[in-house]
């Protein structure tokens, strides 16, 4: 054989070899993208603020005028709202507490004495007098003869709450004089005589005079020594 054809003869096996290599299985390859690892996905985290935070605060105006007062009728009136505005407060509402005694709305002064005000009309009262200017038991508290309640027990109908000012101070009322008023069939509420009398007059006014007494001892009082110490 000629040398040119023998460097053929080796082309030609030489390609022949390089086209019958064997191809990748394709199990293989399917093994190979199986087994093959994804890197981990970070998830980004949500920041606390999702506002943008202001470099610089706004600075404060300058100029505090709001401009002229509105004159409009659509502001609220709150007087207007005041359900108890129109109701004529009684004539025996407390006007002004004195060192001894009291004014009253119908413009009556009672002095030297407390007053008990009962189905609209107000009556001198002294719980003292059987006691020697005393209304206090030995244990300080407000004790006094039960005759002074006489009144509560005659009018009907029965008022429900009795509001007791017991001078400058609130003293604590006895389980005695506290029994005789709940037989009455009344509840008690005690103040110091300023409160009271406020008081007394709110209720009054709300639930009528028929239903609320008051009892109020004056400022001035002093224990054994009356009005006069």
């Amino acid at each position: 054989m000629s040398q040119p054809t023998t460097m053929l003869t080796t082309r030609i096996a030489r390609l022949a070899g390089a086209r019958l290599k064997p191809a990748p299985c394709l199990a293989c390859l399917s093994q190979r993208s199986t087994t093959r690892t994804t890197p981990p996905t970070q998830t980004p985290s949500r920041p606390f603020h999702t506002s943008p935070r202001q470099a610089h605060p706004p600075a404060p105006p300058k100029n505090k005028d709001r401009g002229p007062a509105s004159k409009e009728d659509t502001q609220t009136d709150f007087g207007a709202m005041d359900i108890m505005s129109g109701m004529p407060a009684p004539s025996t509402a407390i006007d002004s507490c004195m060192h001894d005694g009291f004014a009253l709305n119908s413009g009556l002064k009672v002095t030297g004495s407390g007053v008990l005000l009962v189905g609209g009309e107000a009556f001198k009262w002294r719980p003292w007098s059987s006691s020697g200017s005393r209304i206090l038991n030995a244990k300080g508290q407000f004790e006094v003869d039960g005759l002074v309640w006489g009144v509560l027990d005659l009018v009907w109908p029965k008022p429900d709450l009795l509001v007791l000012g017991t001078g400058r101070g609130i003293v604590p009322v006895s389980p005695t004089t506290r029994r005789e008023l709940n037989e009455l069939g009344v509840r008690i509420e005690v103040q110091d005589t300023r409160n009271a009398a406020a008081q007394f007059n709110l209720l009054a006014t709300e639930r009528g005079v028929q239903q609320v007494v008051g009892a109020l001892i004056p400022l001035g009082w002093r224990e054994g020594k009356g009005l006069g110490g």
